[in-house]
């Protein structure tokens, strides 16, 4: 991104790309509507995202943003320029934090858009209930009872309906028809017919009751009402709303979390002194202080001070890494000892953490949507349905000149083809599923996810965090000849005890707990990038690189440096251990594996996956890893950025990847693969990024997910079958006057009930 793309941020000059924020999309079929209008346009390539309502649109010179905009507000939707925040704000810090999210799918709009339909929804519910059961259940109906049922269903019909019948109407002024067509002509119609039955037919009267007689009778529609449909299919169709709009608030989670971060603020060196300010109004040049523990607040050169820095969550390398002046170090990793002096070279949206953030974005962006199976019916269910009903009632005008036959026919159509078991197939499936999945330590985050479980074949596991644990710990003891190895790891153990490097506390750490409490240590020094030296029981003590003996004139014996190097080739960190003036022995420590991860490749293996290991590690590193867990394919020393595009070279192989990872590192290729799977012990970035999250943190449970995953996917398919395949059976008896359309409306909720009962069954999954 250059500097000159400040004020405006897609220009004629720059002339390319624009992102759109797109309102009022309801369903797939709103979505490819607006991006088949817009790639129409001469010169212009779009992909409209329903899932963070976006458009991203490439265009030539010759197209205005303006045309663009006016292009979809024609279809009856709405439409935004999304302008990015500038790459190095100086002063307030707002723009830059705000703009972020906001760009992101920010929950500011989200947040009221999911209180809104969760009120709604609450509403119609607590009316709709009794309507339905008054209706249903004979026994219920006092007198005028229907006039309670009217006064209950009204305002979930007029109110509760809202968005279906203004999203209905919207597509009928540019003669489209999508899900919500469906939803409000037959709850209209039931709603009108009720009326009218109430008002002007005999409904009305005291003491009439609802039977469920399976006798057809072409001339009593005036005695009979359809309130408890109306309501229903209303409640039903805004629960499966509300549960898809409080998933798509989260689309932007993913950037929000890399945005967050970052440093907050940074100690600055200003005319000699030391400013505490705001990271964001950095500057190239700024020159900042970071003490032991802070993050460091942006990208830059260290000029002043050593220490070891923790980058896992940016490069996935497990082992700290030594700076010192001169060296480049990277924003949001962690200084873990020294103080540092760091001059800044790249601020704001230049820096390494923001191009992750873009990663992330355009891997969420160009992540295929899998439509909904019911959209899908309903883009020639609907209008079929329409003709169908139309053609019903003018049949029976002609043929038996009865109105009122006509009209019952015509409404019994509208009502058996309410799209209420379509509306419940994939939330109640998808509740059962993710409730016991989080039994399980398991969190599916929407049904938009499950498709791709059914295809994956291979999956791509990140090594740090999530085949190993992450931390480093201590290994082999090899001493010398004539030492004691508990000797050894006593006195190596106590200096390494009074520093802060990880890998002095992996040391530490083993000794205590393989030889007790450790002596005190005096004169203790730390020598930067070498080791530590200090005096324990009396016993000048060095631990250290090979460098650091041989500065103080200690020479190793060749078995011991043979020992230092294989370490070395095996990707361990290797420490040599010396007092008094002689070698005694060495020390390795590495990133231990989980115990369970060997037991999660073989069931992955058993799911017919094809293991793959990808990490920032070094290949010795991630070999060795490999080799003890059972894994043939290795990649290693790779960037976040090439994560991304291993990703895809696997899909380019025609292969459907699946993604495990625990780190910002991976957080673009668990956005960018088929399926993403997160460890719900990693980061916020990676979580969120993620189509599934493993809540324990263990990998064994990647296989448990796969498998529940893929028996919800089951499970919502058989629900839409047989939602579908009852209209199918059912349309012709209703158009042919053989079913009452209070017997559609019974079969209707006995449709549901069937679907509902079905997606029970998954709380039996093992």
């Amino acid at each position: 991104m250059s500097d000159t793309a400040t004020e405006h941020p897609i220009s004629a000059v720059e002339g390319s790309e624009v992102e759109l924020a797109i309102g009022g999309m309801t369903c797939a079929s709103c979505s490819s509507r607006i991006e088949r209008k817009l790639n129409r346009l001469e010169g212009v390539t779009a992909s409209v995202n329903l899932a963070t309502e976006k458009a991203r649109v490439s265009y030539g010179d010759g197209v205005a943003v303006d045309t663009l905009i006016a292009t979809v507000e024609k279809l009856g939707y709405t439409a935004e320029e999304i302008v990015p925040p500038p790459p190095e704000p100086l002063v307030a810090s707002t723009p830059s934090a705000g703009a972020g999210p906001d760009a992101s799918g920010g929950s500011g709009t989200g947040e009221s858009e999911v209180d809104a339909l969760r009120r709604r929804l609450l509403v119609s519910a607590v009316l709709a209930l009794p309507v339905v059961l008054m209706a249903m259940v004979p026994a219920l109906q006092f007198d005028n009872w229907q006039w309670l049922s009217l006064t209950l269903a009204a305002p979930v019909v007029v109110w509760g309906g809202l968005p279906f019948h203004r999203a209905a109407w919207t597509n009928a002024r540019h003669a489209a028809a999508t899900m919500d067509t469906l939803v409000s002509v037959g709850t209209l119609a039931a709603f009108g017919w009720s009326l009218w039955a109430l008002f002007l037919g005999d409904a009305g009267m005291p003491g009439m009751r609802h039977g469920f007689d399976l006798t057809v009778s072409r001339t009593d529609g005036s005695a009979t009402i359809y309130l408890e449909v109306a309501a229903g299919v209303i409640t039903f169709i805004l629960l499966g709303r509300y549960l898809e709009a409080r998933a798509k608030r989260k689309a932007g989670a993913a950037l929000r979390a890399l945005l967050e971060l970052g440093a907050k603020d940074a100690t600055v060196l200003r005319d000699g002194r030391e400013v505490r300010v705001p990271a964001e109004q950095l500057r190239v040049g700024d020159r900042f202080v970071v003490r032991p523990g802070e993050k460091i607040a942006t990208d830059g050169t260290v000029v002043e001070g050593s220490s070891a820095i923790d980058a896992a969550l940016l490069t996935g390398e497990s082992v700290p890494v030594d700076v010192t002046v001169g060296d480049a170090v990277t924003g949001a990793t962690v200084n873990t000892s020294g103080r540092l002096l760091v001059e800044a070279s790249r601020v704001g949206s230049d820096t390494q953490l923001a191009r992750m953030a873009r990663l992330v974005e355009d891997a969420q962006s160009g992540k295929a949507q899998v439509q909904r199976l019911a959209d899908r019916i309903a883009a020639v269910f609907v209008p079929v349905v329409l003709l169908i009903a139309a053609a019903t009632l003018g049949a029976w005008l002609s043929v038996t000149g009865d109105a009122t036959a006509a009209f019952t026919a015509a409404v019994a159509v509208l009502i058996i083809a309410c799209p209420c078991a379509l509306g419940l197939a994939t939330p109640t499936a998808l509740l059962v599923g993710t409730g016991r999945g989080a039994q399980l330590g398991i969190l599916i985050k929407g049904p938009e996810v499950l498709e791709s479980t059914r295809r994956v074949d291979t999956v791509v596991l990140d090594k740090t965090g999530t085949v190993t644990t992450g931390r480093m710990e201590l290994q082999d003891v090899y001493a010398a000849d004539g030492t004691p190895e508990k000797e050894l790891l006593r006195l190596a153990g106590a200096v390494e005890h009074a520093s802060e490097h990880p890998v002095a506390r992996a040391v530490a750490e083993g000794a205590q707990r393989r030889c007790g409490p450790l002596p005190a240590v005096e004169s203790f020094a730390n020598v930067p990038g070498l080791g530590v030296r200090g005096t324990v029981e009396g016993h000048t003590v060095l631990v250290g690189r090979e460098q650091l003996l041989t500065d103080a004139g200690v020479k190793l014996p060749d078995t011991l440096s043979d020992t230092l190097a294989e370490a070395h080739r095996q990707g361990r960190t290797a420490v040599a251990v010396a007092w008094d003036g002689v070698a005694r022995g060495a020390l390795t420590v590495a990133d231990a594996v989980k115990d369970t991860s060997a037991e999660a490749v073989r069931e992955l293996r058993a799911l017919g996956l094809t293991p793959v290991l990808l990490t920032g590690d070094h290949w010795a590193v991630a070999e060795a890893v490999a080799a003890e867990v059972g894994i043939d394919e290795v990649r290693a020393e790779v960037l976040p950025q090439d994560k991304v595009a291993a990703v895809r070279e696997l899909q380019a192989a025609g292969r459907t990847v699946a993604m495990v990872g625990d780190g910002v590192n991976d957080a673009a290729a668990l956005a960018a693969a088929d399926l993403g799977l997160a460890m719900g012990t990693g980061t916020d970035a990676a979580i969120e990024a993620g189509d599934l999250t493993l809540v324990r943190g263990d990998l064994r449970v990647a296989a448990d997910a796969i498998r529940l995953s893929r028996r919800t996917l089951a499970t919502i398919k058989g629900n839409l079958f047989w939602a579908f395949g009852y209209n199918v059976a059912a349309l012709p008896l209703a158009a042919a006057g053989l079913l009452n359309p209070m017997i559609a409306g019974a079969a209707m909720a006995f449709s549901s009930v069937f679907v509902v009962t079905n997606s029970l069954r998954l709380k039996t999954f093992r």
